[in-house]
């Protein structure tokens, strides 16, 4: 379910053009995502509470800010919410990869999802922070004049992310290019580190199994 609600935030973002609607549905979805990487989690109902009066706080404050007022502080500060979000749930997502990985004892599609679900949200969590740059920094975040509105910024922080680097958006200032760097460093690094560990476990534990099998078969045949 919570790769679900994020692929349908990665679409909704990425298509969606801009627009105060779009603002307000988009922290609708980031709080449902955050919400279920919690439930993956198991947190205890008491600070489940806690922290669904807060999510649904935030939520409220950006939808009336964006009815109310607009204009570019606006948009920055509804897209540093969003990324405020987005930014609690790795670590209820890591909880609760980790508790299934203990359950288990063995990589499972649960497990896989939570790895697809942390990638989403780096790339998600970079776009967001492009969107707030652009609006309380003053000028256009792209080199070539362009402004990094949400469908582009999830474009450029995917493309950024897979270290695919088409050339057609480019950040501007100094800060625009450590950020984006540090995005692809880490996206490499979650590649060849994380991917590459589950990978790894796969492989053996199937084989494994397959070798009890025909063992336990000869076993009952001789038996």
């Amino acid at each position: 379910m919570l790769l679900l609600a994020l692929f349908a935030t990665f679409f909704f973002a990425g298509i969606a053009q801009p627009s105060n609607l779009q603002r307000a549905i988009g922290t609708v979805l980031v709080a449902a995502t955050l919400m279920l990487a919690l439930y993956a989690a198991e947190i205890p109902p008491r600070r489940m509470g806690i922290a669904s009066g807060v999510i649904l706080a935030i939520v409220v404050g950006v939808v009336v800010a964006t009815v109310a007022a607009e204009g570019r502080t606006v948009v920055g500060i509804a897209a540093i919410a969003n990324a405020l979000l987005l930014a609690f749930a790795p670590p209820a997502i890591v909880i609760g990869v980790l508790r299934n990985f203990r359950a288990t004892g063995s990589v499972t599609l649960i497990v896989v999802a939570g790895v697809l679900c942390l990638y989403l949200l780096l790339g998600l969590l970079f776009a967001f922070a492009y969107v707030a740059v652009q609006n309380l920094g003053g000028a256009p975040f792209f080199a070539n004049g362009a402004a990094a509105t949400s469908d582009r910024s999830v474009y450029f922080s995917f493309v950024t992310l897979a270290t695919v680097g088409y050339g057609d958006y480019t950040a501007r200032t100094n800060f625009g290019h450590t950020l984006s760097v540090t995005e692809a460093l880490f996206g490499q690094i979650y590649l060849v580190t994380v991917v590459a560990t589950i990978v790894s476990r796969l492989a053996p534990r199937r084989t494994a199994t397959a070798s009890e099998s025909r063992r336990e078969h000869d076993k009952s045949r001789y038996t």
